[in-house]
């Protein structure tokens, strides 16, 4: 049976110092509540379980992650392997650990370059190139067993602009 791993990219955040405080703009809060209720009826539409929410430890993935999770129904859980600079191979294991001892669907809610370069990891394998993501921007993957190179990429959708 396969799993379904949602990765998104906060919404926009504010400029400021130091990087890991930074907060989102009011559009940024736009966007991200506007994603919540796309994938909120997305689950529903599809018949699909609630995914856990975890996010990386800096404010605006926070943020967004909690506006997400306000309206799934669900708890933030912060994972900090998943912050700007963080490598891959060790989500790439936690993603395998995870879904051996804790099957399920999950968000995982962080940043660029990360969220581009794990979608491409995991669809395309290890020397895949990065995808740009727009700020929260959704991509949807499937598969068995979250390994590079084993996810299927379903889509990535992004809130409206005006």
């Amino acid at each position: 049976m396969h799993e379904t791993l949602w990765i998104m990219r906060h919404g926009q955040a504010a400029p400021g110092r130091p990087d890991a405080e930074r907060v989102l703009t009011e559009e940024g809060r736009r966007e991200a509540s506007a994603m919540a209720d796309w994938l909120t009826q997305r689950l529903a539409d599809e018949g699909l379980a609630t995914p856990r929410v975890l996010a990386s430890p800096y404010r605006r993935a926070q943020q967004t992650a909690m506006l997400m999770a306000d309206r799934l129904g669900v708890a933030v859980e912060t994972l900090p392997i998943i912050t700007p600079d963080d490598p891959v191979g060790p989500i790439l294991d936690w993603l395998i650990d995870t879904q051996e001892q804790t099957p399920g669907p999950l968000l995982l809610v962080s940043h660029m370059p990360l969220v581009g370069v794990l979608t491409a990891q995991l669809t395309d394998g290890p020397r895949a190139p990065g995808l740009g993501f727009p700020t929260a921007a959704i991509a949807r993957l499937e598969s068995d067993v979250f390994a590079a190179g084993c996810a299927r990429f379903i889509g990535l959708d992004a809130p409206r602009r005006r």
